[in-house]
C-alpha cells in the first residue's frame, strides 16, 4: 500500500510537528463525532490531559450520558448544554451511540498531555 496513506490525518499532523493529534480510524457519523468531541472538549477543560479527556468522552458514549430533546437537539446533562443535531439524524442513531463503532474509532497519537 501507499505509506503516506497509512499515516492518515493524525500521522500527517505528527509528521508536521504537532505534539498530539486526535483522529478517527474509520468514518464515524456526524452525530457520533459531535457527541464524542463535545464530551472530549468538556472533559479536557476539566482534566487538562488529552488522553484522559478522550477516555472520559468514550465512557460518556458507552454510558449514554446525553439525551435527545424534542427540539432536535442533543443535551449533555453533565455540563447542562445542548447542541443542534445534524440534519437527518434519527432517534435510532442516537440510541446506538454506545456501540463500539461510534466511540472506539477515535485515538490519540503523540503526547497525552
Amino acid at each position: 500500500g501507499d505509506e503516506a496513506a497509512e499515516l492518515g490525518f493524525a500521522g500527517f499532523a505528527i509528521a508536521a510537528g504537532v505534539k498530539s493529534a486526535l483522529a478517527s480510524l474509520w468514518y464515524v457519523s456526524d452525530v457520533g463525532t459531535l457527541t464524542l468531541m463535545t464530551q472530549f472538549y468538556q472533559h479536557l477543560s476539566e482534566t487538562g490531559i488529552k488522553a484522559e479527556a478522550l477516555r472520559q468522552a468514550q465512557l460518556a458514549l458507552i454510558h449514554h450520558d446525553f439525551e435527545l430533546l424534542d427540539t432536535g437537539e442533543i443535551y449533555f446533562p453533565s455540563f447542562d448544554r445542548s447542541f443542534p443535531l445534524p440534519e437527518g439524524t434519527s432517534a435510532n442513531e442516537i440510541s446506538n451511540l454506545s456501540h463500539p463503532y461510534y466511540w472506539s474509532a477515535f485515538t490519540m497519537i503523540g503526547s497525552p498531555w
